[in-house]
């Protein structure tokens, strides 16, 4: 190809910046060649002239490298974009320099050096200019103050007036062209703002007026030029507080939906009155059906969306961006792959339109031979199929077809812009006609019709926007339609309007459930299966995120840490990292995965047994995050990590832990530190706050620590030393059995691993200490006895946990067997859990032949309807029909009377007020 016919302007300039070429290396120049071009130059031209210059010898390489060599689409746009930094650079210090001999350096109210940045946004901001393009500016200053010169000026004026100096040496039109065309309407209040605002003035326009498209622009923006790099690191942070939370929500936020309609419709329109003004701009393939602006659309909105629970996803830059949607399962890899090549084809194409003339353009030339050099410059990216047998114009106009019809496709498919079905009806638009689809539906009970009405005098409801409302009214629609094939129809549809109701203060839930049924008809499902789903969704709605996606694979404490991490190291680096930030990221945390395996459970992908795993080893998660963060906030620290350990008892011990269920703990520490005792039971006090503290962001457990030694009236850390005197019986005070009993399903959980190794070499001697059988079976059953006296039954049902031969007899003959013949079988020590234990000691011959297996799954069953009682809304104990678990109940009996020798027939005893011992 010979450039001189390709291109006007390069047929115009070529030779004319030999020099600035001379100065630079073959290939792309670096940011570090054109600085040193500009720096070169400054001797015998202006500033102004210099970077004209420069700017026009690179355009000139630009083209060469590009249609002649095949430079990478991203090699080219980052060059370019590089120019631009560096002309703000220069500018920027010329400017300032000029003001601060008058005025002096702006200062502070504390009277530090007042900063200013220059925020790039859109294409600049993701290194992706243009080889003509405009440069998109937002011009910020950190604090109000004054100059410190002869003629002070308010920091507001000073900074303006740097603004008035920096864009003509940029934007203004000369003999040598001009650098960059300059916009600044992305500023707050566009071009009836100010030039220059403070970040307060940012943040508050952000507040107080920000529209959701503005979210899209500041999604790309960078600060490209400081004044003084080394001095702005605290504005780049404070910069970044007031950006982030405008631009990422910690929500799924499918509001955005409607607000990006909105914007399409708007360029769509403007495209097409440019093109019916200026047949010349009718093709354009920026902002045209199936443009580079679409494909740009879907990736900022997926990000938009998700990027304010999956900041892995976060990035200024469109080519990026794509695999990281493919990493976070948010585009398929063979989708991404195909919008990269579009987008890279529409590009490339965009630039061979710009060579020509040097112009601002998107649109396909309309002269034919213009067209004719165009279709030859796009030869290697035309495919072979499209070039064969095919003149290169139309070659070139049918692979351009093809990319348009796949972009638009994918664009509609995301914003569901594509055409009505057919039978598609107009969605209700007032309660009342949501009355009528419940008689359509077929759902006749008073129930869902005097809820309706409930509703509609609902002060929720009347706090809705309009646009809140409607989205409600269509969810509501929509539900109906999922309830009416459901079990119990009325009760579905209620908790679906108790949700809505709970959760419509933060409209976006709305806007989710309105725009992806899939998540409508997944909430549907776990509502009409479990109201504590109901009732923990209304507690914590940011879970319902969740609901966007199948369930997923099993719960893994490594990915939940990662992320807990991620999210704290984030904060650290902007420095706005606080003890209140680190408690609501455990709790989100806590609530995304506990969500996560109820959903999985509701699905029936868990077993009851699985889903103890899984809740478990979530709390042992968030307990070994919370001591690292909580260590970290102490105020007097001797050491880097705790000698510390929190050892696991009950449910947690046992890994049996429930949905909402205490943790039984116990704190030990290790240090020789003189005021290790003070400073570790001012920790624990702490951890305890940490995990039992409630937030916006919900709460994470109730914590029980009275199974220390000596229960309340200890301390409430203890020494490793003194907690194996105490166990072993060493001294005056020793343990009773009962804490012996409770030491079989207790386990070390988090904190120091070699403390807790020596914990569990402390658990193994004592459990294998030798017992008189007939004492122990004596105070177990004591023991047993006052733990049913504090559990009265007064319902003519069965209590599956505390009645006779229930659970808590299955956990007692556990206890019995392993404290009995642990001494002489080293496999009984394993918290291995009831089940296991059992077949244990079937395998070993402590049990008769096919006992242990009965009470096993005796116990399996009593533990699989104790869950679903909890599911349905059973608040405390679990109730069924006695002769329901006729078969577990014998066979717990037959356990209890091998093991304990309890009767056959239980001897019933009075109700007395409840122990005080923990169950």
């Amino acid at each position: 190809m010979q450039l001189d016919a390709y291109s006007r302007f390069y047929r115009r300039h070529a030779g004319r910046f030999d020099d600035v070429l001379a100065l630079w290396q073959p290939g792309l120049p670096s940011r570090a060649e054109i600085d040193a071009a500009v720096q070169a130059l400054r001797g015998s031209h202006p500033l102004g002239a210099a970077l004209r210059r420069v700017r026009n010898a690179l355009m000139l390489r630009l083209a060469e490298q590009d249609l002649l060599s095949g430079a990478p689409l991203v090699a080219v746009c980052r060059c370019i974009s590089d120019m631009a930094e560096s002309a703000i650079a220069h500018a920027l210090h010329q400017a300032d320099a000029e003001l601060v001999a008058r005025h002096g350096v702006p200062r502070t109210p504390e009277g530090a050096q007042a900063q200013f940045l220059v925020v790039g946004m859109g294409k600049l901001g993701g290194y992706e200019l243009n080889v003509s393009s405009d440069i998109d500016l937002v011009f910020v200053y950190d604090q109000d103050g004054q100059s410190d010169g002869a003629v002070p000026l308010s920091n507001f004026e000073y900074f303006a007036q740097v603004v008035r100096r920096l864009v003509p040496l940029l934007s203004d039109m000369t003999e040598d062209g001009f650098v960059f065309r300059v916009d600044t309407r992305l500023r707050p209040n566009g071009d009836s703002g100010p030039p220059v605002v403070s970040l307060a003035m940012l943040e508050e326009y952000f507040q107080v007026q920000g529209r959701e498209w503005e979210r899209f622009a500041w999604l790309k923006s960078r600060v490209v030029s400081p004044v003084d790099a080394s001095q702005a690191q605290v504005a780049l942070h404070a910069l970044d507080g007031v950006v982030e939370p405008f631009v990422w929500r910690r929500y799924l936020d499918f509001a955005m939906l409607e607000a990006l309609r909105g914007l399409h419709r708007q360029i769509r329109a403007e495209a097409t009155r440019r093109a019916t003004a200026r047949p010349d701009r009718a093709n354009d393939v920026k902002l045209g059906r199936g443009g580079i602006r679409e494909i740009e659309f879907i990736v900022q909105l997926l990000q938009i969306v998700r990027g304010g629970r999956m900041p892995q996803i976060r990035n200024r830059n469109t080519l990026q961006s794509l695999p990281l949607l493919v990493q976070a399962g948010l585009l398929q890899a063979d989708t991404a792959s195909k919008l990269a090549e579009s987008y890279i084809f529409l590009r490339q194409l965009e630039h061979r339109i710009q060579y020509l003339d040097d112009a601002q353009t998107h649109s396909l030339p309309t002269d034919d031979a213009d067209l004719e050099q165009l279709a030859h410059a796009m030869g290697p990216q035309l495919s072979a199929a499209h070039l064969q047998s095919k003149r290169p114009v139309c070659a070139l106009l049918s692979a351009l077809d093809a990319v348009r019809e796949f972009v638009a496709g994918e664009f509609d498919a995301l914003l569901h812009t594509g055409p009505r079905c057919v039978g598609c009806k107009k969605p209700a638009e007032s309660l009342d006609a949501l009355r009528h689809s419940l008689a359509k539906s077929g759902i006749a009970g008073e129930a869902s019709h005097a809820r309706l009405k409930a509703l509609e005098q609902s002060p929720r409801y009347a706090a809705l926007s309009d646009a809140g409302r409607g989205r409600m009214l269509r969810v509501i629609e929509r539900g109906i339609a999922i309830a009416a094939s459901s079990r119990d129809a009325d009760l579905t549809l209620a908790r679906l309007l108790d949700v809505l109701e709970a959760i419509g203060r933060r409209e976006t839930y709305l806007a989710f459930f309105a725009e992806q049924p899939q998540a409508l008809t997944r909430l549907m499902s776990a509502l009409e299966a479990s109201s504590w789903a109901a009732d923990y969704i209304k507690r914590n709605p940011m879970v319902v995120d969740e609901l966007l996606d199948a369930p997923r694979e099993r719960f893994s404490a490594r990915d939940c840490v990662e992320q807990c991490e991620q999210q704290r190291a984030r904060l650290v680096q902007r420095a706005t990292w606080d003890a209140g930030e680190g408690l609501d990221i455990l709790r989100r945390g806590f609530h995304t995965e506990l969500f996560r395996t109820l959903v999985r459970d509701l699905a029936g992908q868990l077993t009851v047994e699985q889903v103890a795993d899984e809740i478990s080893g979530l709390a042992d998660a968030i307990i070994g995050v919370a001591i690292r963060w909580c260590w970290g906030e102490m105020p007097r620290r001797h050491r880097e990590q705790p000698a510390f350990a929190v050892i696991a008892y009950g449910k947690l011990g046992g890994k049996e832990l429930g949905y909402g269920s205490d943790l039984d703990v116990v704190f030990l520490f290790d240090d020789s530190h003189p005021d290790a005792p003070e400073r570790y039971g001012n920790f624990a006090r702490k951890l305890v706050w940490w995990l039992t503290a409630s937030t916006p962001a919900g709460g994470l457990f109730e914590i029980d620590t009275r199974l220390r030694p000596n229960g309340n009236a200890g301390l409430l850390v203890t020494t490793l030393v003194a907690f194996e005197q105490y166990q072993l019986g060493r001294g005056s005070n020793t343990a009773w059995t009962w804490e012996h009993q409770a030491l079989t399903r207790a386990r070390f959980c988090a904190g120091d691993a070699a403390l807790g190794a020596r914990f569990e070499m402390i658990r193994e001697r004592v459990l294998r200490m030798p017992r008189d059988r007939a004492a122990l079976q004596a105070e177990i059953l004591a023991m047993r006895h006052k733990v049913a006296e504090g559990h009265p039954n007064r319902t003519g049902l069965f209590d599956l946990k505390h009645d006779e031969g229930g659970m808590v007899d299955v956990e007692f003959a556990v206890q019995a067997l392993v404290l009995e013949y642990a001494p002489v079988y080293p496999e009984l020590v394993a918290n291995a859990g009831n089940i296991a234990l059992l077949q244990i000691a079937e395998r070993l011959g402590l049990l008769p032949a096919g006992l242990g297996q009965r009470a096993a799954d005796a116990y399996r069953n009593l533990r699989r309807l104790q869950h679903q009682a909890r599911l349905s809304g059973a608040k405390h104990a679990a109730h069924v029909e006695s002769e329901d678990v006729s078969r577990e109940r014998a066979a717990v009996r037959a356990l209890t009377a091998i093991v304990l020798g309890t009767p056959s027939e239980p001897q019933p005893t009075a109700p007395q007020q409840p122990s005080t011992l923990p169950a």
